[in-house]
């Protein structure tokens, strides 16, 4: 047998130097988070998970253990059907599971067998797990940041891509997210990562930069919807040097009407996300605002969230949070099209 073992230390390391990431974890496991790259071969499938783990629990586990076996193998044998037929000798791939044991090492046997060099994570997905939340931190710390700061609707977004399409590094923490940040930042049909897999994507991200280059990101707030910035991050990112966004008012709310147009297509979903306002901003000024979004008068409403409940919040905010703001170089484009971005991500680079 040639099966290596190495840590889940060792692997965040290592992960570039296999042929494949493989997961032996269930599709919903694997949904939840998985290493950077892993495709899933689930040993046992969600449902059969459930029906192993009933046998197990009401009848014995001997009888589970067999109808397991039968389950593992008709699924390993479907896996080298369809993905290993034309790998060549030299496929190295890496396996996991939740814990390094049966279900990856029933995976890794029968590739073993078949004479690829296979290797597999002490510890699985768990250990991988602990590994990165505890390397996050130091990662995050190698890097010098420049946090694109600015009210809502300025164009942050809009300058870290074209900053990006210049070649500059880029932490897009909200693209990450799939998330906008507030609360009408939710992105129809586009669902968060859970809070596994956000931290796995920002630690990949990371990973891919070189420390000798400034990072590019948003002052983001701790949340950005439902999951949380690691500590570590958002630590390094509120001591670094800060760079205002500016535009004007009427660009602003223009900017905000392209941007989330699924808004002004969906006024009753508008209505219904203003609704969360109301605690905030009171009962009659949201109902107001509902009322003249459903009758056509969208860009007025966006105006007021900007002057009455977004500027005020986002400048208290990082005035307390972000020490460097107050020394902040202010850098205007001309407007807010993406010609104008590109141009002002041009002059920030030279």
């Amino acid at each position: 047998m040639s099966l290596d073992r190495i840590s889940a230390e060792e692997a965040l390391g290592q992960l570039r130097s296999f042929s494949a990431i493989i997961d032996a974890r269930s599709e919903g496991e694997y949904a939840e988070d998985h290493l950077p790259g892993a495709v899933n071969w689930p040993s046992l499938h969600d449902d059969e998970r459930k029906i192993v783990g009933t046998q197990y629990k009401q009848i014995s586990a001997f009888e589970a253990k067999k109808l397991g076996a039968a389950l593992v193998a008709q699924n390993i044998a479907t896996h080298i059907q369809r993905e290993v037929l034309d790998k060549p000798r030299e496929w190295q791939p890496l396996v996991y599971c939740w814990r390094g044991g049966k279900r990856s090492g029933s995976l890794a046997l029968i590739l073993d067998q078949i004479g690829f060099k296979v290797t597999l994570i002490d510890g699985g997905y768990k250990a991988f797990r602990a590994a990165l939340v505890a390397d996050l931190p130091t990662l995050a710390s190698r890097f010098q940041y420049r946090v694109i700061c600015g009210t809502t609707g300025s164009g942050k977004t809009r300058l870290l891509q074209a900053l990006r399409a210049e070649g500059a590094q880029v932490l897009d923490l909200e693209e990450l997210a799939n998330h906008r940040s507030s609360v009408l930042g939710m992105i129809p049909g586009l669902p968060q990562p859970t809070q596994k897999a956000f931290d796995t994507l920002i630690w990949a991200a990371l990973r891919g930069f070189d420390p000798a280059r400034p990072v590019y990101i948003e002052s983001e707030s701790k949340k950005v919807g439902n999951v949380t910035v690691p500590e570590g991050l958002i630590r390094v990112m509120r001591a670094s040097p800060c760079l205002q966004l500016d535009l004007p008012e009427s660009e602003r709310v223009a900017l905000l009407m392209e941007d989330y147009d699924f808004f002004v297509k969906d006024i009753a979903f508008f209505c219904e996300r203003l609704g969360a306002l109301t605690e905030a901003r009171g009962k009659e000024t949201v109902q107001d605002w509902q009322t003249r979004a459903q009758a056509g008068d969208v860009a007025s409403v966006v105006q007021e969230l900007l002057v009455k409940h977004y500027d005020p919040v986002y400048l208290q905010s990082i005035r307390r949070n972000f020490v460097e703001y107050g020394k902040a170089k202010v850098i205007a484009p001309r407007d807010r099209s993406v010609a104008a971005m590109t141009a002002l991500a041009k002059r920030l680079l030279e």
